[in-house]
Formats: C-alpha cells, structure tokens, sequence
C-alpha cells in the first residue's frame, strides 16, 4: 500500500478505517466492532479515524479495548469541539478553548495515551473567534498533550487563517467521487503537503444501478463500486487518505483491497465526466 507521511512524519497506509459505524453498546454487536477494528490492523491500515462526538467518547473507548496497547505505527486520531446538546438535536458546536482543553483530556484517558499524534477541530465553531479555537489547540500542542493538529469542514480561507496561527497538518472534509464541492481545499493541501481526509468518501448514489460510468469501470476490473470510488480519490491527489467506514468484515477487506487497483486514463475518463 502506497504512504504519506502527515506533517512529514506520521506515515501511514493511504486507506485508513472511519471507525464511526462501529457499535458500541454491549452485547454481541460490540464484540464484532472489536473484531472489525483489530481485522483492520491486520490487513494493513495504520490510520484509523474517530471523535469525541462518537457515542460521546464511547467509539473511542471501543478503540481502546480493542487495540490497546497500540501496534507500532498505528496512529489513532481523533476529534473535539462538538457537545450533546438539548433534546431533539443530535450535538452543537463549541469551540471555547476550556470546552476544547476538557474533550482533549477526556480522550487522552478513554484512548489511554500520554498525547495524542493528531487532534482535529471537529468543525469551527461561528461563535467562537477561529484564532481562539485553533490558540487553545497550539497551546495544548506546546504542552505536549497533542502532537499534531488537524481541522475539519473548513474553506480555503479558513484554512489559510489557521495556518497563520499554528501549523496544520491534516483537513478532513467531506468529499468523494460524486461530491466535489471542496476541490479548492484539496487544491490548497496539496500545494502544502497537506493530508485530505475525506469523509464519505464513497457517496451512497455510487452504490445505485445508476451511477452507470461507476459500475461501468467496476466492471472492467472486477471491482466493487466503493472500491472504484476510493482508487478515484487515491488518484485524485497524492495527500489524499481515504477513511471509509464500515462495521462490516467483508466490506472491510474490500475497502482495504482499493489500494492495489489502477485506474487507466480510459478509466479516468469515464470517471471524470461531468
């Protein structure tokens, strides 16, 4: 599997694993998670994405119960600034630095690590100043409690203003095959050497019998769907490190297996069309 290495050092497989559709109740549901989680390990992938807002810390404990101690070369990442809110909303942002400074700890104690390698800002939060949110990160940074530090849902802008602030090392923005609204941002890290993690990064509507150019190349080289759609973003751009999610082991093995197809230009083509 081809690597990249985040902000020159953390080098990881280019298929990594979302690790959001993982149950984690009790119950035989939660033992297959474990089982999905410690599968992904085996086959390869050494990025593996999660967030505070994931069962409110609970995927990131399933994480823990399942690959603690960590391999070597593993990285876990994981994201804060969003909070449950009022009945009725599934969570709201917060981006004050004291709400921030308090989901870091709470996920250096549930992933059960000294400092985390990559902490993403979940989203910026409008009513909070962005120096603000990503100062209290740089300052958490220079206290060794994180290594790196990542955003996610941001604009070209956004991105460009943070970076006056600190150094980023990651973006995870929603993007895929089908849905290329941040093009821009893509642009922008990879002109910085920046990683682009795409979430959603296989568009449901690729998985319908009309997505016709999809299925059409799927069919050519044997492949899956979602596997055309994750070797298209592998192709897209050399900083891009797809994290498809899927509580599945056969999906799994699938996803992982994307990283080996090659795209001919006929192929791309037939992608590309508008």
């Amino acid at each position: 599997m081809d690597t990249f290495a985040i902000a020159g050092e953390l080098v990881v497989g280019r298929v990594g694993f979302g690790a959001m559709r993982l149950p984690t109740g009790p119950g035989p549901d939660r033992d297959r998670s474990i089982a999905v989680a410690r599968r992904a390990v085996e086959l390869g992938v050494t990025l593996i994405d999660t967030a505070h807002l994931y069962g409110w810390g609970a995927n990131e404990e399933l994480l823990a119960e399942a690959l603690h101690p960590y391999p070597e070369g593993l990285l876990v990442t994981t994201k804060v600034g969003v909070a449950p809110t009022a009945p009725g909303r599934e969570a709201d942002l917060c981006g004050r630095p004291e709400f921030l400074r308090a989901q870091v700890d709470d996920g250096l104690r549930r992933l059960r690590v000294e400092h985390h390698d990559l902490l993403q800002l979940h989203r910026v939060d409008p009513a909070v100043p962005l120096a603000d949110q990503v100062g209290a990160l740089r300052d958490l940074r220079d206290a060794g409690k994180i290594r790196h530090i990542g955003l996610s849902e941001v604009t070209v802008g956004q991105l460009a203003e943070a970076r006056e602030i600190v150094e980023i090392a990651s973006v995870q923005n929603r993007y895929n095959l089908l849905d290329r609204e941040h093009d821009t941002v893509v642009d922008a890290c990879e002109q910085a050497g920046i990683a682009f993690l795409p979430w959603r990064p296989v568009h449901p509507a690729t998985l319908t019998p009309d997505a016709d150019a999809i299925n059409t190349v799927a069919a050519e080289l044997a492949a899956t769907p979602a596997q055309i759609a994750l070797a298209w973003l592998l192709h897209r751009s050399p900083v891009i490190l797809p994290i498809p999610g899927t509580s599945s082991l056969t999906h799994l093995a699938d996803n992982t297996a994307a990283a080996s197809l090659h795209l001919s230009d006929d192929h791309l083509s037939i992608l590309n069309q508008p």
